[in-house]
Order: C-alpha cells, then structure tokens, then sequence
C-alpha cells in the first residue's frame, strides 16, 4: 500500500488543526503559523467584523505551551497602546486548546519594508517601536524577542509590535521594568535560550534569561537600528555608530539605561544635535552647528559681504 504524500499529509495535518471556535467566529484561512500557535482570519459574528484568531498549534499542545499562549493574551491584555495589538476576546476550544481573538493587521512586515522606504522613514518607524517598547517597560513587561519579524507596517502607516510569546512581566506589576528587576519566573527560568540569533542580548544567548531585564530589549532595539541603517549598504555616520554601538554593548550595564534614553538620542541626531553616545571633536561639532544652521550662517555670511561692498563703494 502506497504512503501518502508530504502534500497530502500536510493537507490533512491542517484539516485536523482547524479550530472549531463555536457559534460567534467563523474561522476562515490560515494566515500565520509559528512554534508555538497558528493564527487564522475569522469573522466575528456578533460584531460583524474580520479578527484575528490564534491558537495553540497541534504539534506543540502541552501544558507549558498552552500556559505560554493564555500568558501571552494576558500580556496583550494590560498592553493598551497604538503600537501593540489589542486583544478582544479569549476562550477555549472543544478540543482543549486554549485561543484568543485580536485585532486583524494586514500590512507588511519591516524586514520586507525596509526595501521599499526611505531612510527616513525608517528611523520614524524605529521610533515608533521604541515609543511601544518604551509603554510595555512603564506596564512592567519586557518582550524579549525584538526582531524585524516581529515588527509590522500596517496599510494606514500604523507601527505594530508583535509577538509577545517569549514576553515577560518584570517586579510586581504595578511600576516599570526597572533595570536589574526582572520576576516571572513561571514561565522561563536560567538555562533556557529565547530569543532570534542576531537580535536577541547576549545574556539571552548564554541562558541567562530569567535574569534578563528591559536592558535586553533595548540591545534587540539597536539590533534593529542596525539592521534599518544599514539596509541601503551605506556607511553609518559615527554618531549613529557609537548609538548603535551603546544600545548592543555586551555589558548591560554599558547599554542606554531605558528605551527613552535611545530614542531621545536617535532623535537628537535626527535633529542635527549632540548625542550622548559621541563625544564629538571642535571640528566635528562646527560642522553640525553649520549644519543645522545652515540657512542662517549663508544669511549672516551674505549680509556680511554686503556691507563689506557699500563700505568699499564709499571709500571709492
């Protein structure tokens, strides 16, 4: 008797993951499918709007997983901001495995983006991941896996952090993520290596990851910078480097102290200012000042030549 084919396999691999959401979601294509769940386009038939439904896949249904995914939902749940998709519903199918319902995003992930926009663009898009980063630390909760991936451009322009899976709540819930503070240790302990390879800090990388803090997030942050600065193959300009350089130092104690902290100088030097990264020569500061000033040193420069001329044609 002939086997099936991986085709024919995986076809019914996915009939058999479809999930059976009861009478409110008509579940409909599969649209996304990671290590940990699938996410399906559904209908909501009681609000009469296209949502976004994950659940836990087959192939990794346990305990632990499933744990991960509520916590996951929970995670998004207390994350009310622009950038970070909102959760509207959660609940259990017939089968056991746990789902949530969120916002459907449609749009285009940054590490395809980046191809088609301007450098500018991309470092407004940078802050904007910093702007949502910067709310989960002040809620308390630490991503852990910043990635391009991880980042979507949605069709009106929104900038969506995604994929809290690995995220971690930091202290007791009711302040910051504090450099140096870091709890939760239910859902991953030392010893265990979350994270994606280039992106993720290298305490992360050495299983130190019940011990990693927002410190962590802000070195896949500069992970990221480098990865838009760099997408047209230019040089950095030095000041940018020495940003990029502080935000993925090896020590996190050399790293910027908070997501402001970054993002206030990325957008210093976007504004033509001093960075705090650079220690920046006479020379080089002249330059910017000019710079920055530009249209104000020519208007001087030219109202100087003019009185220079009168005061010649007088002496005449």
């Amino acid at each position: 008797m002939k086997g099936l084919s991986d085709a024919a396999v995986a076809s019914l691999r996915a009939s058999i993951d479809r999930p059976e959401a009861g009478d409110r979601y008509v579940v409909g294509e599969l649209i996304g499918h990671g290590g940990m769940g699938a996410v399906y386009r559904a209908f909501d038939s009681v609000l009469r709007r296209d949502v976004a439904l994950k659940v836990l896949a087959s192939e990794a249904d346990s305990p632990a997983v499933a744990e991960r995914l509520e916590h996951e939902a929970r995670i998004l749940a207390r994350l009310e901001h622009p950038g970070i998709v909102a959760v509207h519903d959660a609940g259990m199918l017939d089968d056991g495995r746990p789902f949530y319902v969120m916002r459907l995003v449609t749009g285009e992930r940054l590490d395809d983006y980046v191809a088609s926009a301007g450098r500018g663009e991309l470092f407004r898009v940078f802050l904007r991941i910093c702007d949502a980063v910067g709310y989960a630390h002040a809620r308390e909760v630490i991503h852990r896996d910043l990635t391009p991936a991880n980042v979507m451009i949605g069709e009106f322009g929104e900038v969506l952090v995604l994929d809290w899976g690995v995220a971690r709540i930091g202290g007791d819930g009711t302040g910051p993520a504090r450099v140096g503070k870091a709890s939760d240790g239910r859902t991953t302990g030392d010893g265990v290596i979350l994270g994606t390879p280039g992106f993720m800090a290298p305490e992360q990388a050495m299983g130190a990851t019940a011990s990693a803090d927002s410190r962590a997030d802000v070195y896949g942050l500069g992970a990221i910078l480098r990865f838009i600065a760099t997408a047209s193959g230019s040089a950095l300009p030095r000041p940018l480097a020495a940003i990029v350089a502080r935000a993925t130092a090896t020590d996190p104690n050399a790293r910027y102290s908070t997501v402001d902290a970054l993002a206030d100088d990325v957008r210093h030097w976007l504004d033509g200012e001093a960075v705090a990264a650079y220690r920046e020569s006479a020379f080089e500061k002249t330059v910017r000042l000019y710079r920055r000033n530009q249209a104000l040193v020519l208007l001087i420069l030219a109202y100087a030549v003019m009185r220079l001329v009168i005061l010649l044609w007088r002496g005449v």
